[in-house]
């Protein structure tokens, strides 16, 4: 286990959520603004770190900025993170004449500007960027639901659009390290649509290539997977080689943590979605058995199932870490 890992995990009372839209109600600000500004990105990161006992901080996750840098349409809104609402081509034949952006395109050099900036702010907890996985990029530049389809009737050209969005987050993701992320989280969540065996060979292998491609014993590499189709690709996942697997609530994460390598750590999954709608007694009482459910292994560690909506009330957040902090100082 590498050293930046294994203090993450010597230190589970400082959890770590996938939080950082909320932090425009600590700014005051819209989401536009936040997702604009790399001065805004960084100040949000480092108001959360203040306000919050976590123990690594992540920039936005927004799965929308990689599909942007290659042309396809985003939606924007105040109220809701950005997504995009047209691809950049209609047929899969299309795909040999995409053009790999380069890195800087779009809000990509303002999102590595922001963790640049970030690091400047925290100094002693580890600063992660977020990314896209290579077959949730190709459903955004294509269609997700015929790029399923095409897996099947046209497996060749669909991975000539696999590599060139390869091609993009190796970079991308370098681009970050050199600005001095310590580690990055790549959100794959589409490839739960897909069969296990459609899985490991349209994104597990290309995710493993990016995560080859980037790796080294001061880079903390995280995958998250929310699909509820996580338990039948417990396999392919594990060879990734990942340091963290992060996973969503749509799965009961007690039956995965065993299937993971001992020497990483496995992290999840309390619904994001409770942190808006719920009550603190709410949870609380979701904290308490994610911890009942996988406290018995020592390479779990308790975190939101995925990225916690920009509305969370603040009194569940408090209540989430309040909650880990009690349940770990017994």
């Amino acid at each position: 286990m590498k050293t930046k890992t294994a203090q993450l995990l010597n230190q589970k009372a400082q959890t770590v959520p996938v939080l950082s839209f909320p932090s425009t109600q600590l700014l005051g600000i819209g989401i536009n603004e936040l997702i604009s500004s790399s001065d805004m990105q960084a100040k949000g990161m480092y108001a959360i770190k203040q306000r919050c006992s976590i123990g690594a901080s992540l920039n936005m996750m927004d799965l929308s900025v990689e599909a942007e840098a290659f042309g396809a349409h985003v939606r924007f809104s105040e109220e809701e993170i950005p997504t995009i609402d047209a691809g950049l081509i209609d047929d899969i034949t299309e795909a040999e004449d995409i053009v790999v952006p380069e890195v800087g395109a779009g809000r990509t050099a303002i999102y590595i500007e922001g963790v640049k900036k970030a690091k400047e702010l925290i100094k002693d907890i580890p600063v992660f960027c977020g990314v896209i996985g290579p077959y949730s990029l190709a459903g955004r530049l294509f269609d997700m639901s015929e790029l399923m389809m095409e897996c099947y009737d046209s497996p060749d050209e669909v991975k000539v659009l696999l590599s060139k969005a390869t091609e993009f987050l190796i970079e991308y993701i370098k681009a970050f390290k050199a600005v001095g992320a310590d580690g990055v989280v790549m959100a794959e969540p589409a490839a739960g649509l897909l069969s296990p065996a459609l899985a490991e060979e349209f994104s597990a292998a290309f995710v493993k290539e990016i995560f080859d491609a980037v790796n080294d014993d001061d880079f903390i590499i995280c995958y998250h997977n929310c699909g509820n189709a996580v338990p039948n690709m417990t396999d392919s996942i594990a060879a990734l080689g990942a340091d963290i697997y992060h996973f969503g609530n749509a799965i009961e994460i007690k039956d995965i943590v065993a299937k993971m390598p001992e020497d990483s750590i496995v992290m999840g999954n309390v619904d994001p979605v409770l942190f808006k709608t719920g009550t603190p007694e709410d949870i609380k009482n979701a904290v308490i058995k994610v911890y009942n459910d996988c406290s018995g292994y020592s390479n779990f560690m308790i975190s939101s199932g995925c990225d916690i909506p920009a509305e969370a009330k603040w009194d569940n957040l408090d209540a989430y870490f309040a909650t880990i902090n009690e349940l770990y100082s017994k």
